[in-house]
């Protein structure tokens, strides 16, 4: 369980999106540089990544946010910033660029007990 100044969550989000047409460019070190990346990415913003799997053609992301941060901002920070950061530092021609394809997943995942949700309530009812 986490918290923020006013919220208590357990929010992580499966996300998953590849490179453009589904090429397998994402190997060797262009698979250990988008890696690093997308650690940077979650170090910058705040997020904690709880699995990254960088496959040939696709990126599997499981990370925790905090309520204020919607799915769709999710992906399209890992994505867009991914791809200028990568193509910044280490292409040198429009062959070695890293370009996303438009859409991708994202999935919601977490558990709630009963315990949890009654110890919520009671801090709430000693608060008031």
């Amino acid at each position: 369980m986490k918290t923020t100044r006013h919220a208590t969550y357990n929010l992580n989000y499966h996300i998953v999106w590849l490179p453009k047409y589904r090429r397998s460019v994402l190997t060797g070190t262009v698979a250990r540089h988008v890696e690093d990346i997308i650690h940077e990415i979650a170090d910058d913003k705040g997020l904690e990544i709880i699995d990254l799997t960088v496959q040939p053609d696709h990126v599997h992301l499981f990370v925790s946010s905090p309520p204020k941060h919607a799915p769709s901002l999710l992906a399209n920070w890992f994505k867009g910033i991914s791809s200028r950061k990568y193509n910044h530092r280490y292409a040198s021609s429009d062959e070695q660029k890293i370009k996303w394809a438009r859409g991708y997943y994202a999935g919601t995942a977490g558990k709630v007990s009963s315990e949890t949700v009654q110890d919520y309530i009671q801090r709430q009812e000693a608060e008031a």
